[in-house]
């Protein structure tokens, strides 16, 4: 028995498949770890909802930031962007049941027993592990709630661009979504960059990466995140596991046995 944390699919359904025969995954025995955007950029996101959708159990899942643009696409109507792949997603027949499905996944799964805790994009410095997921739990709330639609025109934004405790409404929840599903670049105040995307020698000037502030709060906790594809699998602290290597992107799809810490990876296209 296993348990394997994966990187950002992004739609990347055949790279997948061979990545779960690369190790061997076993539903009966084994589990699957997401550490989200399932969907979008890649050619097969229906698939790879579907895919994940019927592993039950056996998969855990938490939302990147592709994943609820394309919640918020459906709930709100908001309209597509260029470089969006999730046409036919729309265009199936269980689509309802699959975006119902996917509104109801967390934003963040803590598993205390064995000290892990993964989201999208990280965790704030200023935060621990407990308090982001009380704070996410706020965000889930309304994701699964009949009022989600206007959520989602809330939603977008860069502003507020630092967490307090005394901000309310969608002005809270917006930052929450925000630090757990797209933050990459953070100031000693806890401040967000949500405009630099691209690697470390990138770093906007007062700034650095999240998890190179000291201290973080969640120091003692064992955390996974994807979204940053530009680090390659690679941060530089203690205790964090970056996993998005790259896939839709043409580099590999990886998984990370929590178990020791193994790495296993597969090309976007295959030898």
């Amino acid at each position: 028995m296993a348990t394997y944390a994966i990187g950002d699919v992004q739609g990347c359904y055949e790279p997948l498949q061979r990545l779960l025969a690369h190790i061997n995954f076993d539903p009966q025995q084994d589990q699957l770890w997401f550490a989200g955007d399932l969907v979008n950029r890649g050619p097969q996101s229906l698939e790879v909802l579907r895919f994940i959708k019927n592993l039950g159990d056996s998969a855990i899942s938490v939302l990147g930031n592709h994943d609820l643009h394309l919640l918020a696409m459906h709930y709100a109507k908001l309209n597509s962007r260029k470089s969006d792949t999730l046409n036919a997603i729309f265009a199936a027949s269980d689509r309802d049941e699959l975006l119902d499905w996917l509104r109801h996944q967390p934003l963040l799964h803590l598993d205390e027993a064995q000290n892990w805790c993964m989201t999208h994009a990280g965790l704030p410095p200023k935060w621990s592990a407990t308090t982001a997921q009380k704070l996410a739990q706020e965000v889930e709330a309304i994701l699964t709630s009949v009022d989600c639609s206007q959520f989602f025109e809330n939603m977008y934004g860069n502003k507020p661009n630092r967490w307090s405790d005394d901000l309310t409404g969608f002005d809270r929840l917006r930052v929450i979504v925000n630090s757990l599903t797209r933050m990459r670049f953070v100031d000693d105040e806890g401040t967000l960059d949500l405009t630099s995307k691209e690697g470390l020698d990138t770093t906007p000037t007062g700034f650095k990466p999240w998890f190179e502030i000291t201290p973080r709060q969640a120091s003692a906790t064992r955390l996974l995140f994807g979204h940053w594809a530009a680090l390659n699998g690679q941060a530089n602290a203690e205790n964090v596991f970056a996993l998005d290597t790259g896939c839709v992107w043409g580099g590999t799809l990886t998984a990370l046995r929590l178990e020791d810490q193994q790495r296993f990876s597969v090309a976007a296209t295959p030898a």
